[in-house]
């Protein structure tokens, strides 16, 4: 895999991991029917970050680890077991979400033949995460014609792909301010969340949001928005303002 130094220093001033919260998101232990915390059996972590390489070019970078608790399998043993650790890049062109370069890395595996099946990920490149990624990379590298821990940590990364668009369209803001910001054309406005088409409820190609986009106008804030903005002195309303810079 790639080195990692050169993310971490793009992230300067503030180191790469302070840049977000790291306290686990699952609630605490459950409790069994005696009142004593459950058993831990397995611990599966996803974690992926997308980065800006160019203003047409995203890196997005991701892992899947699989532990087993200490003493487990071996009663004397004091540290977690890390038995499975997958590890890939995707460079992924920006708008189009075509994926131009992908590397992945089999870190920890059960089988010395596990790693044979790294090449077969190169068939990544030249696919678009935009429309029918799921499916595509079922066909490609579900079951047999692949390693299933590293085919579902896929299909997390390219979540996130879609998520840069507006990611990306908010670092162009930031960037540009005290500068002349262009307002979007209503290609780019659609473009914009286009992408986000059939996938939830809210987002159906028939439903009220979607209409209300077509016609030209604009959904509200997001509700973390509008709550961050007010935490901040910040009218709700001037989300959007700064999203275009």
């Amino acid at each position: 895999m790639a080195d990692s130094t050169s993310l971490v220093a793009s992230a300067a001033p503030r180191a790469l991991d302070d840049l977000f919260d790291t306290d686990t998101i699952l609630p605490t232990a459950p409790l069994g029917d005696d009142g004593e915390p459950l058993e831990v059996l397995h611990d599966r972590e996803y974690r992926v970050r997308a980065f800006r390489k160019r203003d047409d070019l995203l890196l997005i970078r991701g892992a899947v680890r699989d532990q087993k608790p200490p003493g487990l399998y071996v009663d004397i043993d004091p540290d977690p077991l890390t038995i499975h650790h997958m590890q890939i890049d995707l460079e992924v062109a920006f708008p189009t979400l075509e994926i131009v370069g992908a590397e992945v890395g089999i870190e920890v595996h059960p089988h010395t033949s596990c790693t044979n099946i790294e090449p077969h990920y190169d068939n990544l490149v030249g696919l678009s995460i935009a429309r029918g990624f799921t499916h595509k990379v079922r066909e490609l590298f579900g079951g047999p014609r692949g390693c299933t821990h590293t085919t579902a940590l896929l299909q997390a990364m390219a979540h996130v792909a879609v998520q840069c668009m507006w990611s990306m369209r908010a670092s162009q803001a930031r960037r540009a301010r005290g500068a002349m910001a262009q307002e979007p054309s209503p290609e780019q406005r659609e473009m914009a969340w286009q992408f986000n088409l059939n996938t939830c409820h809210i987002w159906a190609e028939e439903g009220e949001q979607v209409r209300q986009l077509r016609a030209g106008g604009d959904f509200e804030p997001p509700i973390w928005a509008s709550e961050r903005m007010v935490e901040l002195g910040l009218k709700p309303e001037a989300w959007r303002q700064r999203m275009q810079g």
